[in-house]
Parts: C-alpha cells; structure tokens; sequence
C-alpha cells in the first residue's frame, strides 16, 4: 500500500478528513489537480458564514434559538419528497442540525476560531411557519472569513506533514478509481505540468506524466460542477424552466464536477443531481480572478427588485428572503437579469458582497475596518463597485435612470412610466410604520432586529427622496455556486451502490456528497450550512475511516 488512505481533493472537507486521520496516526496521501496555492479550494473564498443554533451570540443579539426550531425550520426549507433519494439526506440533516445545536461551536472554538458579535439573518423565507427560512438569524461570520476557517485544519495537516503521516500530491488529477473485487483500491491518473497561476485563476491541463495509488481506502472530497457550466445545463431541472443562456461562476473553474461522473463508473450511487443552488443577485467582478467571475450582493431587505420588463417581483421574493424561489420566477420571465431600484443611502447600509476578498476587515481581522461599517458610506469594496462596475447605474432622477438601464442591457425593456407608478406606490406606503405592502412590512420588521438595525437594514424611506442619493439600479444576474446532490453516503460517508450498499473501501465528503447523503439541504438551503457541511461531513468520514481500518 501507498498508504492507509487517499484524499481526492484539498478543499476544506478533503483537509477537515485528513486533520482526523492524522489525529489517529493514519497515513495518507491528498491528491489535488491544482497547485499548493490553491489549497482550501473554493471555503478560501467564501464569506465564512457557519449555521449555528441557540449560540451565545444569537443570546447576546436577543436571539431565541433552539434545535427544535431549527429542525423545523431545515425541514420546511428542504422539501423532501424522495422516497428513495431522501433516505439518508434526512437522516445526515437530523445529525447536522445535533451538531450545530451541539458541539460544533466550541469544537471550532477549540482550534482557534471565532466569529464576528452581529449574527446575520440569511434566507428568510417569508413563508409559513413550517416553510421555506430561517425563522431567526444564524449566520455566523468566522472572523478571518473563509480563510479563517481553512487555517486551523491546513495547519493541522501540515504538523501531519511534519510527522511523515501525510503527503501532498499537488497537481496530480485522478482520472479512475481502481476497483479489485468490488471494493476501490486507490486512484490512477494524470501528473500535470507545475503552474504558478495566483489562487483561483486557471491553471493548464498540460500532462507531464501519470502515477497510481494504492490504498485501504479513497476518500473523495473534490467539490460540485459550479465550474462547469455545461454540466449544470446538462443537471438543470424542468422545474426550473430552461437554463440562462448567460450565467456567471461563483467558482473557480476548477468545480468542474469530474469525480462524480469518475466515482459512477467505479459503481457509486449519484443521487438528486437536478438539485442545485444558484444566486439570483450575482454581478460581474470588475477584477476577475477566473472566467465569468461573479461577486453575490449579500442584500438587506429595502431595494425594490424588479424583473428584465421594470415590474416588481411578487411577494415574498424580496432581496434576502427565497432564493431558490427568486430564481424560478425569473426563468419564467424570459430573460437572464434583473434589477434592484434603489438608493445610495441603502446601498451604502445594506449592500455586502460574499467573498473573503470583498471583505477585507473581516478577512484581515482588521478592527478598525470593521468599525467602518456602523460609519456612513459605503465600504471600500462596495464603493469599488459603485464606481467600476459594469451592473451599476446611477442617476439623479428616475428618467435617467431607466435610460442607463435600457442603455445598459441594449433594449428598451423597462418602461419608465410603469417603473415610476410602482415607485410612487411603494413610497406611499413607507410613509407610515405599518401599511399593506409586504416587503415594507417586512423592512419594519428586520428593524426589530438588532443586528439588522445596526449594520444592515437602512432607515425606511422614499426611494425618490433625493436626500438618499442618487438613485441606482443594478442588474443582476444568475451565478453558479453549489450542487446540492451528490454521492449518496450513509452516516458513517460510505458510498453507496445504487442497491444501497456500501462500495467497499469509497467514502466521501463535502459538496461531491451534497455535504452528505447525497443531497442534505434537499431542495433549498438555509445560508451558513456549506462551509458547515463540509466541515462536518469531513469530520464524520475522517473518524469512520480512522475506525474502519
């Protein structure tokens, strides 16, 4: 044996695995298609956001939590309607839920990690009570960001590096897994030529050589298809209408999506692969780190969002609330984008853009960076945008702002006297705290939140107050992010055949797992739970293998 185990992937599940196995005296080998600077894979750019439940911050921020509503909440949200499929995505989410309820926290607090005091408030559904949402605020942002989270369990591997228990196999893409008996055996596959490409940015496909592993058993861990456009069209479910003819990457290129078709060969069970999570407010990077580089706008509740034609998207579908909701609507319009109308003042409160390099207080432990946010203005990122962005119009009144955005997209979709009756409209009805518009309603209500009060939702006003600023809109299109199916994996990550046994010697983990089951968010997710899946799900199949062996 080359080793006790291989790891397929040097993402945050791939070193979260292999901190486990190091810990139980394993040796192993992670393997990884890109080179060293990529290590962390697509956590390293994430805005380090973790699902937790009745933890001290949510108590400090006046929060009542618990795992019950939390559950409830996982539950509606999912939608699970799978006999088959949802077997074991139940039972992981059941497990997660304990976890964030339980010991995830001090177990993260435990290495080093810490969170920012204000608990966001992500995908609040706005639905029934056993809908679709978070019923409460429980994103918790990792101080340090998504660089904050992969550093405890990179330097965990490194000390295992120290020991001679791990060795890193950069540049080595598995092209098969090797299968004697019917149990997997370890990979085969294609050494690449050294590149020095910064992280995330494209990397050649030049071959220089080839190599086999050996192994008790392979740990997959290599992430989704959001890099691969074309498998995401090729995933895209009926139910969603047809796919954007255009759409941007929230994600390197390398989420390409190559284990799963790989790992099906080898005789695994893919499950809920038309099960996906796309954002609906992405805009073009103006410094792009990869191909079609999309930035999310994290939104507060106040922009008016409108489709491709200038007219109001129906309630709940307010910025913040459904996203999954959102995005089937608009593929029933016709058209790829649509809008936020809004105004500077809200821009400059409620406007946050995902991304640990969008976030550099946060990312950089920077404390009086971060004081900036309570300030007036808009952060430095967030004024990049206002000023560079492609997405971005801005005008003094409403006229010349629906000019640049016909300008804009090169057609005159949005009529301005319709825009300006909705406008006028809803005006009206921010005049008083209370009133029949939903989404006014639900500005008051975010208010009563502490959090939302102090950093993320603006003073409630007339988007043609002209003491707000200028008025913006900002055309938004949809960004691929996460594959919310995958390998189906019992609860101690064995894959499973499509008879629903285990493969033997195969286990896997974060998103090529749908970060466990096969799919654990089902159809929707509640924010906070990818970075969190990953870490568990990593977690879970780094201890079962430790045992197995």
């Amino acid at each position: 044996m080359d080793a006790d185990v291989v790891v397929v992937g040097a993402g945050l599940a791939g070193l979260v695995a292999t901190a486990e196995l190091v810990d139980a005296g394993r040796r192993v080998v992670v393997v990884d298609q890109e080179p060293p600077q990529h290590v962390g894979g697509q956590a390293f750019w994430s805005f380090g956001g973790l699902f937790l439940v009745d933890s001290p911050e949510q108590r400090r921020m006046g929060v009542k939590d618990s795992r019950e509503l939390a559950l409830q909440d996982w539950f509606g949200t999912a939608g699970f309607d799978r006999e088959r499929e949802d077997r074991w995505p139940r039972r992981w989410a059941e497990a997660y839920v304990d976890f964030a309820a339980g010991e995830k926290r001090s177990w993260l607090r435990s290495q080093g990690v810490s969170f920012f005091p204000v608990v966001g408030w992500a995908e609040r559904g706005g639905y029934l009570a056993d809908g679709p949402g978070n019923s409460v605020p429980r994103f918790h942002i990792v101080w340090g960001t998504g660089p904050g989270v992969v550093e405890p369990f990179w330097r965990r591997v490194k000390v295992g590096i120290e020991r001679g228990l791990v060795r890193m196999a950069f540049r080595h893409r598995v092209d098969e897994l090797l299968v004697h008996d019917g149990a997997v055996t370890g990979v085969r596959g294609t050494v690449l030529a050294p590149d020095d490409a910064p992280r995330g940015a494209p990397t050649s496909r030049t071959p220089v050589g080839g190599f086999a592993l050996s192994a008790q058993a392979v740990v997959v861990t290599s992430g989704g298809i959001g890099g691969n456009h074309e498998l995401v069209r090729a995933a895209w479910p009926e139910r969603l209408g047809t796919p954007p003819t255009t759409m941007l990457s929230g994600v390197p290129d390398s989420v390409d999506g190559r284990m799963l078709g790989i790992s099906e060969r080898a005789g695994a069970s893919h499950v809920n692969a038309d099960r996906m999570w796309h954002y609906t407010e992405g805009i073009e990077n103006h410094s792009p780190v990869w191909p079609m580089h999309g930035i999310r706008i994290l939104p507060g509740p106040s922009s008016m969002w409108v489709d491709a034609t200038g007219r109001r998207l129906p309630p709940p579908l307010f910025p913040g609330f459904d996203t999954l909701g959102t995005l089937e609507h608009i593929r029933r319009t016709g058209h790829d984008h649509t809008w936020f109308v809004t105004t500077q003042r809200i821009v400059e409160k409620e406007f946050a853009l995902s991304g640990s390099e969008q976030n550099p207080d946060l990312t950089g432990r920077d404390l009086k960076l971060v004081a900036s946010r309570v300030r007036p203005g808009a952060t430095a990122p967030v004024d990049a945008f206002l000023r560079r962005g492609v997405d971005f119009v801005l005008a003094g009144d409403l006229r010349t702002l629906v000019r640049g955005m016909n300008d804009l997209v090169g057609e005159p979709l949005v009529d301005h006297d319709e825009l300006e009756r909705q406008v006028v409209a809803r005006d009206r009805e921010i005049e008083n705290p209370f009133g029949k518009d939903a989404q006014v309603t639900a500005i008051h209500g975010a208010r009563r939140y502490r959090g939302d009060r102090l950093i993320r939702t603006a003073a409630p006003h007339r988007l043609l107050d002209r003491a707000a600023g200028p008025l913006v809109a900002v055309r938004l299109h949809v960004v691929t992010r996460k594959s919310l199916g995958g390998l189906e994996t019992d609860l101690s990550a064995r894959v499973l055949r499509p008879d629903g046994e285990p493969l033997p010697g195969l286990y896997a983990a974060g998103e090529v797992a749908g970060f466990g089951g096969g799919g654990v968010h089902g159809y929707r997710s509640l924010e906070g739970t990818f970075l969190g899946g990953c870490l568990f799900s990593g977690r879970v199949a780094g201890r079962a293998v430790a045992a197995a062996l």
